[in-house]
């Protein structure tokens, strides 16, 4: 019971450090480990250790995997590349499914692109687009936020599933697959909810002139930095499938293997070195390479403040993680939660209860990871699939649900003239939807695959 106490109180301070206080996460997550360890009567020495392997070895699996994202991500939203790619979605899909836009749109620029920082970039087109097809204004912003959200918790290059993925071990490349497959099976019942429900919010349209100086970069360029490094992550995560090894005595097997493929791709396939070469491709966009993109106040200045953040987030909870994890609460844990057989609704459950009381999605999916990771074999989701399927669940979870708490969502309510009464109606209730949602389909899945 020792483990558990030190566990509440630490999850405790956490919260209302992040919530009551407004303390920097990095912080109180440092500082929540410290009390764990303390109160478990740690080691002094072990807690130490604890915080140096446990900040140094999760930056060093994904630090620069986060970094690389958040460097395309900028490039993309400064060169106008993202705008790019939204004008040309919507345009595809037309002015008749205005609300199906917006979800496709939000949902395809918030894989490289911070969800605030899209909302941001989408707005004004959604107000115009809403304006000239006649619809509801507050329906299309909830299928623009859903959509935005779905991608933010389940895909990388996104930094909070890649933290996740990597602090237990999970295949990013599997990751990706079955993130995108179920964040968009989850996005149905969202984009029905926008369309029949939150469409019927009255929410008045003001109209702003918005100058758009610059030549905007082509749409092939736009893709590049988001398609090639995605390509080359599945394409490594298929090669090294078990259930796909080609015939060693097969012709197709031959070439590939004098061609050195497997070689190649499992370099290049390899999450850091595929973002580089994103951040490679990106730089293709702006129409000149100068101080503007490369000073420590231009776009890559800029891309490192937003990430530093982040990369000092995740380093605390994998300090958090490795806390755990050296102390004795897996065992504690097996003899408890696996009784229980909760499985994957564990994470899930820990995961919406973070996010519900401190806001932040990131936050609450590296946290989570971070508690689950030491007691993933006693939860019985130690398998790679497994790996994957609690990645999602902690995703699933960590949408659950944006109220008042979340940057998100007063970005959302200022931005487009909401009353704090509908952002609950569009944003809260549909996050709610999507978690929900998304953690249905997770246990359809692994039920079906493992009965």
């Amino acid at each position: 019971m020792t483990y558990l106490i030190a566990l509440l109180i630490a999850l405790t301070f956490l919260i209302v450090g992040i919530v009551r206080f407004k303390i920097h996460p990095f912080f109180v997550l440092l500082a929540a480990s410290l009390i764990y360890g303390f109160i478990a009567g740690m080691d002094p020495s072990l807690i130490v250790a604890s915080i140096n392997t446990g900040f140094g070895g999760i930056l060093g699996k994904i630090g620069l995997i986060i970094l690389f994202g958040v460097v395309i991500g900028t490039i993309l939203e400064k060169s106008g590349g993202a705008m790019v790619i939204a004008t040309r979605v919507l345009q595809a899909i037309g002015e008749k499914s205005i609300h199906l836009a917006m979800l496709l749109t939000g949902y395809i620029l918030s894989i490289p692109v911070f969800a605030d920082s899209a909302l941001l970039m989408m707005n004004s087109l959604n107000k115009v687009m809403s304006k000239k097809a006649n619809v509801s204004y507050a329906g299309t912003t909830a299928a623009l936020a859903m959509g935005l959200t779905a991608s933010h918790v389940m895909v990388p290059p996104t930094p909070g599933p890649i933290a996740a993925a990597g602090i237990l071990g999970a295949n990013l490349g599997n990751v990706i697959l079955w993130g995108l497959l179920v964040s968009s099976l989850s996005l149905i019942p969202c984009y029905f909810y926008a369309t029949k429900v939150a469409s019927k919010i009255n929410l008045p349209i003001k109209i702003e002139p918005v100058s758009n100086p610059g030549q905007k970069p082509k749409l092939w360029k736009s893709l590049l930095a988001i398609v090639i490094p995605l390509i080359l992550i599945l394409l490594k995560a298929v090669l090294e499938y078990p259930e796909l090894k080609l015939d060693a005595s097969s012709f197709l097997f031959t070439i590939i293997h004098a061609l050195k493929l497997p070689v190649i791709i499992s370099f290049l396939g390899t999450p850091m070195i595929a973002l580089l070469i994103g951040v490679l491709l990106a730089l293709l966009l702006p129409e000149k390479l100068d101080e503007k993109i490369f000073s420590s106040s231009g776009w890559i200045g800029e891309s490192l403040k937003i990430a530093a953040p982040i990369l000092l987030i995740t380093g605390a909870g994998g300090i958090f993680g490795k806390m755990l994890q050296n102390s004795d609460l897996a065992e504690t844990v097996s003899g408890g939660f696996v009784s229980l057989e909760m499985g994957l609704l564990f994470p899930f459950l820990l995961a919406a209860c973070l996010k519900t009381t401190q806001g932040s999605s990131t936050v609450a999916l590296v946290t989570t990871a971070s508690i689950v990771a030491p007691v993933m074999t006693p939860l019985a989701l130690d398998t790679p699939f497994l790996q994957v399927m609690t990645v999602l669940s902690i995703g699933a979870g960590s949408s659950v649900a944006s109220h008042v708490n979340d940057s998100f969502f007063w970005v959302l309510t200022q931005l487009t003239g909401m009353k704090v009464k509908q952002g609950y109606q569009v944003q809260t209730a549909g996050t709610f939807i999507f978690g929900v949602s998304a953690m249905t389909i997770i246990l359809i899945i692994t039920q079906l695959l493992f009965p």
